[in-house]
Formats: structure tokens, sequence, C-alpha cells
């Protein structure tokens, strides 16, 4: 068994996650969210679909970039 990384708990059913040569231990998705998933610059929301990146700066959407003031972005229908 192995322990989650977030909550501590010891689960036999803990799923690895490697990412940029580190390899993180979790017990659920919930956990793995909420230490990988970025936050949004702008409305600080965790961003768990594709979200944007601009000027080296992550944000949830096409709206909230533009509402930090990055221009020529535009979400994709």
């Amino acid at each position: 068994m192995a322990k989650c990384e977030v909550c501590g708990n010891d689960y036999g059913m803990t799923f690895e996650v490697h990412a940029q040569g580190a390899v993180h231990v979790f017990d659920c998705f919930s956990c793995a969210i909420h230490r990988m998933a970025p936050i949004c610059e702008h409305c600080r929301v965790q961003i768990i679909g594709q979200g944007v990146e601009a000027d080296d700066s992550w944000y949830c959407g096409a709206h909230c970039a533009r509402a930090d003031g990055k221009t020529g972005i535009v979400d994709r229908v």
C-alpha cells in the first residue's frame, strides 16, 4: 500500500502520476486535481480542462486571459 501525498490516506488502490520528472501518489482524482491542476491567474479557479497559456501564465479560458490584458487570445469552438 502507498500513502496519498495530499490526504495521507494509506490505500491499496493508489495511483501514480508521472509529470515533469517527478512521481506523485494519490488515492483519488480529487487529491490529484488539488495538487496538480494549475490555477487561473485571473479568477483563481483550478484549471481542470485545457486552459489557455499566455506569456507564461495560465488561464481557465480566453475570457480570463483577455480580462488580464492578454491580446490575441481566442476560444476554440
